[in-house]
């Protein structure tokens, strides 16, 4: 299965580093996203007590379940070791930075994986920068062609 990805990530942050977590699911929420139907607007991961958390990550409801569906915008807790807990929420306390969501997929194995960025949020300009970047890249695709 292809993956599916949150494109506003790289114009609104300054990607770090990435990692990956298994994420815990319900029955329903799991059939959702093999059909695709998620939305990465405004989710980010959160730490509390040594878990993280996967905030505001929609998943809507399968349309097919009756009254054992799930709720589309519930905390979802990340599985990842403890030491990799430790050393992001470091991370993510003194420097600033943020964890968003790059991008949902299943495994091999059947697992739906989430795969985090450690994020540094872009200002106005760096913005308008990487634009200009990428019609550069673009024009001169067109010319090579």
């Amino acid at each position: 299965m292809k993956s599916i990805k949150n494109r506003r990530a790289m114009h609104e942050y300054f990607i770090i580093q990435k990692y990956e977590a298994g994420i815990s699911l319900t029955g329903t929420e799991i059939k959702s996203i093999r059909a695709g139907m998620v939305n990465f607007k405004d989710s980010f991961a959160k730490i509390d007590d040594g878990e993280c958390w996967l905030q505001n990550f929609h998943i809507s409801p399968w349309e097919k379940a009756s009254f054992f569906n799930h709720q589309a915008e519930r905390p979802r807790r990340l599985l990842m070791h403890k030491s990799e807990i430790k050393r992001l929420r470091a991370k993510v306390d003194e420097q600033g930075m943020t964890l968003i969501p790059l991008e949902i997929y299943i495994n091999d194995k059947g697992f739906c994986k989430v795969s985090l960025a450690l994020a540094k949020g872009k200002k106005f300009f760096d913005k308008r920068d990487t634009l200009q970047k990428k019609d550069l890249e673009r024009e001169k695709a067109r010319e090579e062609k």
